[in-house]
């Protein structure tokens, strides 16, 4: 029997709750308990979700053990950091377990009780940098699904935990059995790419009229030899002053902001077209798919065709 210890806290995100359904149909898909779970929190008794869901749960002791620990995340983890109880619990009793696992903004409770010291650790896109500011022993990758450093584990957003505990089941109980899980939770096996793919666009969230004419213009003019010189002249700037725009709302330079933008273009053309990479890469503003593949293994860590066939390549790093 592998025991499975969800630990949650008030205000928790209740997709939590969904990782340990990847446990249960492990289960029936072996057809025995293999993995038994139970759900706790500090002092025991209903813990209510962000959305006022109350769940059950059982206190946390010195005799509480499991072989896997999964740290549930919330919705504000640097206003609400865990409780002195929960963080001696995670270094003693929990250090003993097989792995320990942080599902999403989880990670900052295993950062704070100092497990994620000089470790690769990743956590949702939105507070990556705010894990780098609060942590900076962490080894933050803000471009995984999930990271395995050792026996800890770390996923990127709530439905990333999926992923990861569903690694979890393949490590313990073999491929076939987590290809089973996966069908029969209509979810991929090996999600294809980082999280990047899904919060490129939202990055360059215009915050003046400049910077959001600039974007446009880039946009809507992919398949030309775009420069920097080039977009600067069409919101009437000059370069310098784009580059300090740009790096003032975004954080990324106009070349860099136009390289990301090809290559999410192209991302969705690649999933919701049957057009070939060839002409994709053209659509996109690429030299040619030579170019468009490099840039992909740059930014999203994969090559484009790995988006058709579902492929994984360097997911969990």
């Amino acid at each position: 029997m592998h025991k499975v210890g969800l630990l949650i806290a008030d205000q928790f995100q209740s997709l939590a709750l969904s990782t340990l359904s990847i446990f249960e149909f492990a289960n029936l898909v072996i057809a025995e308990p293999f993995y038994q779970c139970t759900v706790y929190s500090e002092s025991g008794g209903p813990v209510s979700s962000s959305y006022g869901i109350s769940v059950g749960s059982v206190a946390l002791s010195a005799e509480a053990e499991a072989d896997t620990w999964l740290v549930g995340g919330v919705l504000m983890p640097v206003k609400c950091p865990a409780t002195d109880g929960v963080i001696q619990f995670l270094q003693t009793s929990a250090r003993r377990a097989r792995r320990v696992a942080g599902i999403c903004t989880g990670a900052f409770v295993l950062a704070q009780a100092g497990l994620l010291a000089e470790r690769r650790a990743t956590t949702h896109w939105a507070y990556a940098q705010s894990m780098k500011a609060l942590h900076p022993t962490v080894k933050t990758e803000d471009d995984r699904i999930y990271i395995i450093d050792d026996q800890i584990w770390t996923s990127a957003g709530m439905t990333a935990g999926l992923d990861m505990v569903l690694a979890m089941v393949e490590k313990d109980l073999g491929a076939e059995v987590a290809r089973s899980v996966a069908q029969r939770m209509v979810m991929n096996q090996r999600r294809a790419g980082g999280q990047r793919q899904h919060s490129e666009l939202l990055a360059y969230t215009p915050q003046s009229d400049r910077l959001q004419t600039a974007l446009a213009f880039i946009r809507n003019n992919l398949t030309k030899s775009l420069t920097v010189e080039h977009v600067a002249d069409a919101v009437y700037l000059s370069a310098r002053q784009l580059n300090r725009l740009f790096l003032a709302e975004t954080g990324k330079s106009p070349a860099r902001a136009i390289e990301s933008i090809r290559l999410e273009a192209a991302r969705l053309m690649i999933e919701k077209s049957r057009l070939s990479l060839d002409v994709i890469a053209r659509e996109a503003g690429f030299r040619d798919r030579r170019h468009m593949r490099d840039v992909f293994v740059r930014g999203y860590g994969i090559p484009p065709q790995s988006l058709r066939t579902g492929k994984r390549e360097n997911i969990a790093g």
